[in-house]
């Protein structure tokens, strides 16, 4: 055995032990975090894959951004792991059929086929000169660029549809809205008012000494 194929299986393993450990432990917290060491050890086999483009995205954009965001989430919110485990059992066969339907699609649309590998399972060498992150872009605004827009169309969808889900609008009577036009044609004389008063002449008050006296 190759030490890179010993590493190869190091990262396979941390990312199976991983996954496990996510979807079985309790604390949703300490979940989050094996999700992280999942997501870099498979970011690890995409770099031995030579699909270095993708695992420095993993790791900056799911572990660097969206993980941290999850953490903020789910320690900020009160979870109930009771609710959740309720009627586990019940959907125990669906969730079974729904992962082996998932799994034989990612197969037939992420199969060893696409990624450069022949069917002995060697992987094909490139030259020296080989830029993995050309060898993305091109089919990506080529081939696929209706489907890239569907997806960004999509994920604008749901970022407005998440802004408007939690926007409540409140009377004006509780919330002070700020008018920049009006601010603008704003006066001295409406903010700045003189008020005659009579002079008032205070009595002195007398001492504790003259009152002895």
């Amino acid at each position: 055995m190759t030490f890179e194929l010993f590493i190869f299986y190091l990262l396979t393993a941390v990312a199976t032990v991983s996954g496990l450990m996510m979807i079985t432990i309790k604390n949703p917290v300490k979940a989050a975090l094996w999700l992280i060491l999942a997501f870099i050890a498979t970011a690890g086999v995409w770099i031995m894959a030579q699909a270095e483009f993708l695992g420095l995205v993993l790791i900056l954009v799911y572990v660097g951004a969206l993980m941290v965001l999850f953490l903020f989430v789910v320690m900020m919110l009160d979870v109930n792991i009771s609710v959740l485990k309720e009627g586990f059992t019940q959907y125990l066969p669906l969730g079974v059929m729904a992962s082996i339907a998932i799994f034989s699609m990612m197969y037939l649309v992420v199969g060893p086929e696409h990624f450069g590998i022949d069917v002995t399972g060697e992987p094909v060498s490139n030259s020296e000169n080989y830029n993995n992150t050309k060898s993305i872009a091109i089919p990506l605004y080529t081939t696929h660029a209706y489907a890239f827009v569907l997806a960004a169309v999509l994920l604008l969808l749901g970022i407005v549809a998440a802004i408007s889900l939690t926007l409540r609008r409140r009377p004006t009577t509780e919330v002070l809205y700020q008018n920049i036009d009006k601010q603008v044609k704003t006066l001295a004389t409406d903010r700045f008012r003189l008020v005659k008063m009579a002079s008032v002449v205070e009595k002195a008050i007398p001492s504790k000494k003259e009152d002895e006296k």
